[in-house]
C-alpha cells in the first residue's frame, strides 16, 4: 500500500525505553489518531528507597485521550507490558497482543480488578488491523526470549515504519517459526520509510546463540550431577527456558516442582494456551518434594536477579518454608544479571555456597536480544530511509547508530532520540521538533505517582542521618507549658546519649524563651528557631544532620 498525498506529518513520541533498560512505550501521532506501543515498567535503582516499580510519565497521553485508538504490545515480558494496569486506570483504550502476550496482560488486570473494564483484542502472528484512520499494524512474526514475540510494520500515510520490538534471530526456536526475514524482505522491496530497532546488544559482536544451546547444556549438567538434587532459577516469563528444563527433567525422569507466584502463574497460563508441553505426571506440588529423593527432582523458581522476596534469596537465607539448602544441592543460575543487580546476585551465591550448594552458572544462559551481525542482516532486508535506534541505554543507542553508519546510511538521516522528544517524520523530513512532558512515575505499594523527587530525598536522608523529634507543648498565648521531649529514630541510642539529650532539650528551651521574649508566636515561626538552633547544635556536636522535626501541641 502506496503512502498517499499529505502535508501532515507524522509524530513519534517515546515516553520510555531510550537511554535506560525498561519502561518500554512509544506513541505514534498522526491528525487525529494515536496509537502506543508497548506499555513497560522499569525496577527502581538502589537511589529509589521503598519504591517498588517504575512506569512511564503519561501526562500528554492524558491531555489527548479522544485521539488514542489503541495500545499495541510487541511481547508479554515486564518492560513491555508491566505498566499496563497502572495507566489503563486513566486511560481506558482496547490493546491488542498475540496469545500468550494476551494471557500474561489478562493475569495482571484480574490482580487489578482491570479485567472488566479493559477492550482485549487477541491477534495471530502475520494479521493485520486497522487503528483509526490513520493507521495499520501488522505483526510479523519475530523470536525473542519469550513465545509469541511480534515485529510491528506501521502503515501510515507518510510511509511504512518498521518497529521490531525486542527481538534476536533464532533458526532453531524452542516455540513456534524462526523470525520471518521473508516478509521484512518484501517490506524492504516496497520500501520502509523508517526503522526502529532493539539495541540492547549492539555493542557486542557476532550473533546470539539459538535458545536450544541452553537445552544441550541443562542436560549435560542433569546427566553430571544425576544423584543430586538440581534448582533452576530464571526468568518466569522466559517460558521457552522453563521448557527446556522441563525437558530435561522428563529426560532424566525427575519430577519438577515450580515455585515462586510469578512463576507459578506464569507457567500455568503458557501449558493452558498451549505454549508449554509438560509430560503428564511430571509437574508435583511444593508440598509432595518430600515423598521423593534428591535425584527424583528438579524445582524450577525465581530469584535469578537476587530478588529479596525471591525463592531463592529465601533459601539461601534459610527463611524458605518448605525448602532447605543443604550439602550437595546443584543450583544453576539460568540468567544473566540485570545492570545494577550484580552486587545482589553476588551476595546470593555467597550465601549458597556457604551452605555447600554447588552454583552454576556457565553457559546457562543466552540472550533474547540481537548482537551485531543479526541486526547488519535486519538492516540489509529493510533499507530504510531513515533510522531511530531504540531499546537501550545511551551507548546502545549509539552504537547501532555506528553500526548503521558503517553500513553506509548517511549520518543525517539516523536520529538517536531521548524520552520526551517528539520527531516529525514525512517522506523526505525527519526531525526532532520539540519534547512533551516524560520521565518517570513511581510506584509504592498502592499509591502511583504520589512519591516524587522531594520524598526520596527524605527516605534518603533518613536513611543516613535519622530523625531528632523536638516535641513541645504551647498555650494559646505561645509560651511553653510542659516540655520539651526530644525523640530519637536511627540517631543515636538514647540511653547511651543522655548528656546529648539534656544538651538538646536545653538547646529548644533557650530557642523557646527567646520566642517569647521577642513576642513571638507565629507557629511557623516558632518551629523554624528550634529547627535551626537544634540542627546546628546537633551539627556542632555529632557532625551529623539528621532529619530536624518540631512538633508543637497546644492546650
Amino acid at each position: 500500500m502506496k503512502p498517499r498525498q499529505t502535508k501532515s506529518k507524522l509524530r513519534v513520541i517515546p515516553l520510555g525505553g531510550l537511554g535506560e533498560i525498561g519502561k518500554n512505550m512509544t506513541v505514534f501521532e498522526y491528525d487525529e489518531d494515536i496509537v502506543i506501543i508497548d506499555c513497560g515498567l522499569a525496577f527502581p535503582g538502589d537511589e529509589m528507597l521503598g519504591i517498588d516499580l517504575v512506569i512511564p510519565d503519561v501526562t500528554y497521553l492524558m491531555k489527548n485521550l479522544e485521539k488514542i485508538k489503541g495500545i499495541v504490545i510487541t511481547h508479554g515480558h515486564e518492560d513491555h507490558i508491566g505498566g499496563l494496569p497502572y495507566i489503563l486506570r486513566d486511560i481506558n483504550v482496547p490493546v491488542y497482543g498475540t496469545r500468550l502476550t494476551m494471557g500474561l496482560v489478562e493475569n495482571k488486570l484480574r490482580e487489578h480488578n482491570l479485567m472488566n473494564t479493559t477492550t482485549r483484542h487477541p491477534v495471530s502472528q502475520g494479521d493485520t488491523i486497522k487503528l483509526g484512520n490513520s493507521f495499520k499494524v501488522e505483526f510479523i512474526t519475530s523470536n525473542h526470549s519469550i513465545a509469541d514475540s511480534v515485529m510491528l510494520s506501521i502503515w501510515t500515510p507518510v510511509g511504512t515504519i518498521v518497529h521490531t520490538g525486542d527481538f534476536k534471530i533464532d533458526y532453531t526456536p524452542i516455540q513456534g517459526a524462526p523470525v520471518d526475514l521473508h516478509r521484512l524482505a518484501e517490506l524492504g522491496k516496497k520500501g520502509v520509510l523508517a526503522l526502529m530497532a532493539d539495541s540492547t546488544n549492539s555493542e557486542r559482536p557476532g550473533y546470539t546463540q539459538s535458545e536450544r544451546m541452553v537445552g544441550s547444556t541443562l542436560t549435560s549438567i542433569f546427566t553430571t550431577y544425576k544423584d543430586k538434587r538440581i534448582m533452576v532459577a530464571t526468568f518466569a516469563s522466559n517460558v521457552d527456558r522453563v521448557q527446556q528444563i522441563i525437558n530435561a527433567a522428563a529426560e532424566a525422569n525427575r519430577k519438577v516442582s515450580v515455585m515462586g507466584r510469578s512463576m507459578v502463574s506464569v507457567v500455568k497460563i503458557a501449558s493452558e494456551l498451549g505454549y508449554l508441553d509438560i509430560p503428564k505426571n511430571t509437574l508435583i506440588d511444593v508440598n509432595e518434594l518430600k515423598r521423593y529423593t534428591d535425584e527424583q527432582v528438579v524445582i524450577i523458581m525465581t530469584g535469578s536477579q537476587g530478588e529479596p522476596m525471591a525463592a531463592l534469596s529465601r533459601m539461601s537465607k534459610s527463611e524458605h518454608k518448605q525448602v532447605e539448602i543443604k550439602p550437595g544441592d546443584v543450583v544453576i543460575l539460568s540468567a544473566t544479571p540485570i545492570p545494577g543487580n550484580e552486587k545482589t546476585v553476588s551476595t546470593v551465591i555467597n550465601d549458597l555456597a556457604q551452605k555447600g550448594a554447588v552454583v552454576i552458572k556457565d553457559d546457562t544462559h543466552v540472550s533474547g536480544h540481537a548482537a551485531q551481525e543479526e541486526l547488519k542482516l535486519i538492516h540489509t532486508l529493510i533499507k530504510p530511509k531513515y533510522f531511530i535506534p531504540v531499546h537501550g541505554e545511551y551507548r546502545h543507542l549509539q552504537k547501532h547508530a555506528e553500526l548503521a553508519v558503517s553500513m553506509g546510511m548517511p549520518k543525517e538521516n539516523i536520529t538517536i532520540m531521548s524520552i520526551g522528544d517528539v520527531l516529525e517524520l514525512g517522506r523526505n523530513a525527519c526531525k526532532i521538533v520539540g519534547t512533551v512532558p516524560s520521565g518517570q512515575v513511581l510506584v509504592d505499594g498502592l499509591g502511583v505517582g504520589d512519591v516524587g523527587n522531594i520524598v526520596l530525598r527524605d527516605r534518603k536522608h533518613l536513611s543516613q542521618d535519622g530523625l531528632l523529634i523536638a516535641v513541645m507543648t504551647l498555650d494559646g498565648a505561645g509560651q511553653a507549658v510542659a516540655g520539651p521531649d526530644i525523640i530519637s529514630r536511627g540517631f543515636v541510642y538514647v540511653r547511651e546519649a543522655e548528656d546529648l539529650m539534656d544538651q538538646a532539650r536545653s538547646i529548644v528551651r533557650k530557642a523557646l524563651d527567646r520566642c517569647e521574649r521577642e513576642s513571638i508566636t507565629d507557629w511557623m515561626q516558632i518551629k523554624t528557631i528550634v529547627k535551626d538552633d537544634l540542627r546546628d547544635f546537633v551539627w556542632q556536636k555529632t557532625k551529623r544532620s539528621p532529619m530536624v522535626l518540631p512538633i508543637i501541641m497546644e492546650i
